[in-house]
């Protein structure tokens, strides 16, 4: 996994209206990687298996389930793995290409990455973390990664010449062709193994299309993991300005338009 240095600053393209619901309620969006389908070059293939992984990857069987292959395994990987996405740069690109369709505009959170990890780390403890699902309270089974994005040829770059790929790789692997411009930065989040999870009752967990993760927004101003929040020229800047002041959230003043 390739890291930037702690001070990098990571960029987040957001509408108005997700921004101040993130604020109000206290979280970071995460999507499962399987479900970017629904916007504008959305990456159908975001977390899937490479390709020309998949063959090898398709007649390496468990011995103890040899019906179960380390295909089928990457694809249940995937199903239970959520991303959270940033840009290290702050381009043009990620301002006309994300958060569109707001009648509000769009803003950007500005976070530094070594503060924000430190963060999410201490919120993602196991020890102290509880994991909601429809209201019961369980284990936290989530292991949170961090890490830049490789652009790769998709259709002829393969990971597995010499050994099976850790399933997480997939994730930060994204067709270079598409998506070289995102410069992305993701933290994901995955509950990796065989199996099913389960509740006290026996009832499985289902893995949703998206999960909030806990995030205090107002302590996160004043700790300088968010660095600052940007506007969009055509953003209702009063509008986000009023609301905000409601929980004493300042963000600066408009971007010049280009």
């Amino acid at each position: 996994m390739r890291i930037p240095p702690d001070n990098q600053l990571l960029y987040k393209v957001m509408t108005v209206e997700n921004l101040l619901r993130s604020v109000a309620n206290n979280y970071l969006y995460f999507n499962r990687v399987d479900s970017y389908s629904d916007f504008p070059n959305a990456d159908e293939n975001d977390g899937r298996q490479l390709p020309k992984d998949q063959p090898l990857n398709a007649a390496a069987t468990f011995e103890k389930a040899p019906d179960f292959s380390a295909a089928d395994y990457y694809d249940q990987c995937r199903s239970r793995t959520y991303a959270c996405c940033f840009s290290v740069e702050n381009s043009r690109y990620i301002w006309e290409n994300y958060a569109n369709g707001s009648e509000k505009g769009k803003a950007c959170v500005v976070f530094e990455f070594g503060k924000l990890r430190a963060m999410l780390n201490s919120a993602l403890n196991p020890e102290g973390t509880v994991l909601l699902y429809e209201e019961n309270p369980c284990r936290q089974i989530f292991s949170v990664n961090y890490g830049l994005v490789n652009y790769v040829p998709r259709g002829t770059h393969r990971t597995n010449e010499e050994y099976l790929s850790n399933p997480i790789l997939y994730t930060y692997l994204k067709d270079s062709d598409r998506f070289r411009e995102e410069h992305e930065l993701r933290i994901s989040l995955s509950a990796i193994g065989i199996g099913h999870f389960a509740l006290k009752d026996g009832s499985l967990i289902e893995f949703p299309p998206s999960l909030q993760l806990g995030f205090d927004f107002r302590n996160a101003i004043a700790t300088a993991v968010i660095r600052e929040i940007l506007l969009a020229p055509e953003a209702d800047s009063s509008f986000l300005r009023d609301e905000l002041s409601k929980f004493r959230i300042e963000p600066a003043p408009p971007l010049e338009k280009k």
